[in-house]
């Protein structure tokens, strides 16, 4: 839910890096590798008094819905389209489920949002279902087009020292731990294998870039993680976790071939 709490518009790409469009004639949605035209922004709405979901309006106003009816005969995927309902319900609710730096939508009902490949017509379709096999096909990256207006912060009373600090300084400056791998091309991490680590009090990405960099000796790094569902890499682009959560890092030299 993080990924969308400060964001305006988005992106949605999939894991056939398409991005999730609203067709031209108001209804269909698609996966398409047009991720600069306006079809591919959506606008992220809260719902008042329900913590952990969304709603995306895509650029005709129009919201993207989880519907009952069946795409293919036989096939288990359910239809999802633009609507504009006269009372918006939960057809049109998603919760992000995070994993890692990337989603899972999923419906009130337990289906996930869903970018299909194969072959026509099921090929650049968007479904929402229960997939048992390509599990990847369920996970999104959030590319943030516009940041929401910040809010001013509160004006709160200054709070008391605490008993736990020394010297001033408490537990939470010591930073997250970061244990990181040096590969090339993609090679997969051996199991078991000790990963060097060191603690890291910054929150952005250029920083700890820089860092890995020192530590590593290397230079113009590529900064990924491994995605747990289908153990590829991919890029790091976003901000780090919140709550100084420990991070696995693979250091990709930007002379490797992948």
């Amino acid at each position: 839910m993080e990924l969308f709490e400060k964001a305006k518009t988005v992106r949605l790409r999939s894991h056939h890096d398409k991005y999730l469009l609203a067709e031209e004639d108001q209804e269909s949605v698609c996966q398409d590798r047009q991720g600069s035209i306006q079809r591919a922004k959506w606008t992220v709405e809260f719902v008042d008094g329900v913590d952990g979901v969304v709603r995306l309006r895509s650029c005709y106003g129009k919201y993207l819905t989880a519907t009952d009816e069946q795409v293919l005969l036989g096939v288990t995927g359910r239809k999802v389209c633009q609507t504009l309902p006269r009372k918006l319900d939960s057809k049109v609710d998603w919760e992000p489920i995070r994993d890692g730096f990337q989603v899972r939508l999923k419906t009130r009902y337990g289906n996930y949002l869903r970018a299909n490949g194969g072959l026509p017509p099921w090929r650049n379709s968007i479904t929402h279902d229960i997939p048992h096999r390509h599990t990847d096909w369920i996970m999104w990256e959030v590319d943030i087009v516009e940041l929401r207006p910040e809010q001013p912060p509160p004006q709160l009373p200054p709070p008391p020292p605490s008993s736990g600090s020394v010297g001033g300084t408490s537990a939470k400056s010591e930073g997250r731990v970061i244990y990181y791998s040096v590969v090339e091309d993609d090679v997969k991490i051996e199991e078991g294998r000790e990963e060097p680590s060191f603690h890291f009090k910054g929150h952005g990405l250029e920083e700890l870039t820089a860092k890995l960099e020192e530590e590593t000796g290397l230079e113009d790094v590529i900064v990924c993680v491994r995605n747990r569902w289908n153990g590829k890499l991919y890029p790091l682009r976003l901000d780090l976790p919140p709550n100084n959560a420990t991070m696995h890092i693979v250091v990709v030299p930007s002379s490797s071939k992948g």
